[in-house]
């Protein structure tokens, strides 16, 4: 089995990546339309959204992205939908509102939706033992010390067990190598465990057995830390379902939602669909090389998704989708669970899921539930994730409001696009 993985010891500002995942963003557009939507009796028209337009508009002239699509819903139906500046510059390929993006870390709450669904089903409970499913988690061991200029490790068995319950709200202890964070950066980079952002031979099950015989960062339920807790969630739902995570998704998420261009790996026919990845370099965007790139403990690639072996599905950050399927799958989770007739959860799961998983802990000044950060502040309980290539999604319960945003750009962290989209549209359906 073969990874393409970066060997550790070169600092990078990835720490920011984090950041950069859960940031919740938000973003419209739509042909001219007015309507009575949801809870408000104001009528939304194009105008609505001038400031939201404008700052993608903007963002796109002044070279900070090369384009974007955006999506706003409003009480069940979108409101504004429109796509900005090109997908590739060479070709001059402008951007359209049926471009597929990589959308990585997007990946984690649909994986969380179909472990919820089994929890339904009977097949697994929140407060399982992940090691009644993956064997290999029996009795984690956890650092305890770590030898200042030596490379010994002292580990200790753990207090408890992982649950199912810790992966979904990434209590578990375990990492991801990017975070560089030592020993674990060091431990995945020599096991050959894969942070699901590049070509990986191989199964997920087989890296996730790989990750099972490292230590853990903490007790599991102590503390929270980002990582492949989703991507060990995933492969237990192919455990407990007796399908791949690619199976279960198609069969009963995205058929039934009607999301028909959310895939692991892209049908060569939708290839040319799949927008370019760009990186800021000397004021100008550069298209990113589809061949691996290592950038301190981090290795990621722009072309996994149609390029490599097509075996490894990633249940954190293997998706690619358009805003147009990922709307449907947030419509579902603020319907309480159900969309067009087809119910996927029932709305105590969608509230359980959507609330405050972590007690005292937090995510910067956000909780988390399953598999989504939730706001605490401004828009209180509000709910959303982001992905690494510049992909984020914010549901608001309460103003019945669903936005999205998609664009390629990396490293990100510096572009305000998304945050100032999303204040913009916040602003326009207060």
């Amino acid at each position: 089995m073969k990874v393409l993985l970066l060997k550790p010891g070169r600092g990078v500002f990835l720490a920011c990546l984090a950041l950069g995942l859960f940031g919740l963003y938000c973003q419209a557009c739509q042909r001219p339309s007015s309507t009575d939507a949801g809870h408000s009796t104001r009528v939304i028209t194009r105008d609505t959204f001038r400031e939201a337009r404008e700052v993608l508009e903007k963002a796109v002239a002044r070279g900070d992205i090369l384009g974007a699509v955006g999506l706003v819903a409003v009480g069940g139906r979108v409101v504004f939908r429109e796509a900005s500046g090109r997908r590739d510059i060479d070709d001059d390929v402008p951007m359209r509102e049926d471009t597929i993006f990589r959308i990585a870390s997007m990946t984690k709450p649909v994986t969380s939706v179909a472990a919820l669904m089994l929890y339904e089903e009977g097949r697994l409970r929140l407060d399982d033992s992940i090691a009644s499913f993956i064997p290999d988690f029996q009795n984690p061991e956890i650092v305890v010390r770590l030898t200042t200029g030596s490379q010994r490790i002292e580990r200790a068995t753990a207090q408890r067990e992982i649950t199912v319950r810790h992966l979904l709200t990434h209590t578990s202890g375990i990492s991801y190598g990017f975070s560089d964070v030592q020993p674990l950066t060091r431990l995945y980079a020599e096991a050959g465990v894969s942070d699901g952002l590049v070509q990986t031979e191989g199964t997920i099950g087989q890296g996730i057995r790989r990750l099972a015989k490292q230590p853990l960062l903490h007790e599991p339920g102590t503390a929270w830390k980002y990582g492949l807790s989703t991507d060990v969630l995933g492969h237990l739902v192919e455990v407990a379902s007796g399908k791949t995570l690619e199976a279960f998704f198609e069969e009963e998420i995205f058929v039934p939602l009607g999301m028909k261009d959310t895939h692991f790996f892209l049908p060569e026919a939708k290839v040319s669909r799949l927008a370019s990845v760009y990186r800021l370099r000397d004021r100008n965007l550069h298209e990113l090389s589809a061949e691996p790139i290592e950038e301190g403990p981090l290795v990621f690639s722009t072309s996994y998704h149609y390029q490599g072996p097509r075996t490894y599905f990633s249940g954190g950050a293997g998706l690619v989708s358009t805003v147009d399927d990922y709307y449907r799958f947030c419509q579902m989770l603020l319907n309480g669970g159900e969309l067009d007739g087809v119910r996927l959860l029932k709305p105590a799961t969608v509230r359980e899921m959507t609330t405050n998983q972590i007690g005292e802990m937090s995510v910067g000044d956000r909780k988390f539930g399953f598999g989504v950060s939730i706001e605490t502040k401004d828009r209180v309980g509000a709910f959303g994730w982001g992905g690494f290539f510049f992909t984020s999604f914010w549901i608001d319960p309460a103003r019945e409001a669903i936005g999205i945003f998609m664009a390629q750009l990396w490293p990100n962290q510096w572009a305000r696009v998304d945050d100032d989209y999303r204040k913009a549209v916040n602003r326009a359906i207060r």
